[in-house]
């Protein structure tokens, strides 16, 4: 009865790990989750309030596909302020978060058989949208030695006259990983001459630490400005997870028109009142709100970093953006999956798997949440390893 492509589909690792802390806190059982990728802050009040001027002014109504036009405009003028990216409005297309962003790009790009390059540790989500579109993963591994960061060598080994894509993220989830200026820069020499597309998920942009600065993949040269599609939301940096924005931006029209075309026989716009609402979230209005809730990140990283590289048998390279810890348990196991199973079966604590990334031996600790919960999750995951060896 079901279509062999949905049978190819897998569930996202993260969410069902989430779902089952969530599950067995709600039973009664003493649960510390530091699954889920989501920013313990509210959402800012400008734009809860924008929101319910919308809703008092009635707009609730249809809107154009890829959004409104002083959305788009909103878009295109973050764009330029904060990445120095030159996008019309027309460029843009909004989407119901980034995670929708992408689907709509795999599926307008790739064909059976084609090729998209993939470091790793990936997010979960990557290879599933393109074994879905028919196409094949091409995975090039990292570790942290590397930075959790591919070198050009790796990929001009991985390229082929089937490659069709390379995905990009920084920061990183899940190593928290960025890209420097001249890393890319080193990218693009490898990529010039192809026709390969590159797409960019930016969506930690906000979130960087330790006087790291934050390049986008588009800004490095016009050749990778023609060849780059740029996506971006607010549900980390704005916490707006539940509002569901996100969106691409690509100076090539052609493939706005295609990707307009498929957004409108599938969701069409997206929620008007979210329009409204990602506006203040665009324009700088809610800069000071987000440099505070990366400051209090900054924090938790700093600390959870050291407290985990003083527990005998773990080692974790402190992430350079994000929100997450990417911990090296090889020394106690090499079944990241059976590690974190355990761990929350004895300890009551969430983390997802490394292998859930494409890289078995470690395991994925969100520091999204306050400093004393992540002070008991790390003194719990202690006493756990220390049973282990």
């Amino acid at each position: 009865m079901l279509s062999k492509r949905i049978q190819t589909l897998s569930s996202s690792l993260t969410i069902a790990i989430t779902t089952l802390a969530q599950e067995l806190k709600a039973e009664g059982k003493d649960i510390l989750s530091f699954s889920a990728g989501e920013p313990d802050f509210d959402t800012p009040e400008v734009i809860k309030n924008a929101a319910k001027d919308a809703l008092d002014a009635g707009k609730t109504k249809y809107t154009a596909v890829p959004g409104v036009p002083e959305l788009l405009s909103a878009v295109a003028g973050k764009l330029k302020r904060d990445n120095n990216l030159d996008y019309e409005p027309k460029m843009i297309q909004t989407n119901n978060g980034a995670k929708h962003s992408l689907f709509n790009l795999i599926q307008a790009l790739v064909d059976e058989g084609d090729e998209v390059i993939i470091p790793a540790p990936y997010w979960v989500t990557y290879p599933e949208q393109v074994e879905y579109s028919g196409g094949v993963s091409v995975i090039i591994e990292t570790d942290d030695k590397a930075g959790f960061k591919i070198t050009p060598e790796q990929l001009k080994a991985a390229i082929t006259p089937k490659t069709k894509i390379l995905m990009l993220n920084t920061p990183s989830n899940p190593t928290g990983a960025i890209y420097s200026r001249k890393e890319l820069e080193e990218l693009a020499e490898v990529l010039k001459g192809t026709n390969i597309i590159v797409i960019s998920d930016e969506m930690y942009e906000k979130l960087v630490y330790g006087g790291e600065e934050f390049t986008a993949t588009a800004s490095i040269s016009e050749d990778m400005f023609q060849r780059t599609i740029t996506v971006n939301g607010l549900s980390k940096a704005a916490a707006m997870t539940g509002w569901r924005f996100g969106y691409l931006a690509t100076p090539n029209m052609e493939l706005i028109s295609v990707l307009n075309k498929l957004q409108s026989q599938s969701t069409s716009n997206i929620n008007s009142i979210t329009q409204a609402a990602a506006i203040p979230g665009l324009d700088g209005t809610i800069d000071t709100v987000v440099e505070e809730m990366r400051e209090a990140f900054e924090a938790r990283c700093n600390e959870a970093t050291e407290l985990f590289n003083k527990i005998d048998g773990l080692s974790v390279v402190k992430p350079n953006g994000a929100f997450y810890l990417f911990v090296n348990i090889k020394e106690i196991s090499t079944d990241s999956m059976q590690f974190c199973k355990d761990l929350l079966s004895e300890q009551g604590v969430a983390v997802v798997p490394g292998i859930g990334f494409g890289a078995e031996g470690y395991f994925r600790f969100s520091f999204a949440t306050d400093i004393e919960t992540i002070r008991e999750g790390i003194r719990r995951i202690e006493a756990f390893v220390k049973r282990q060896k």
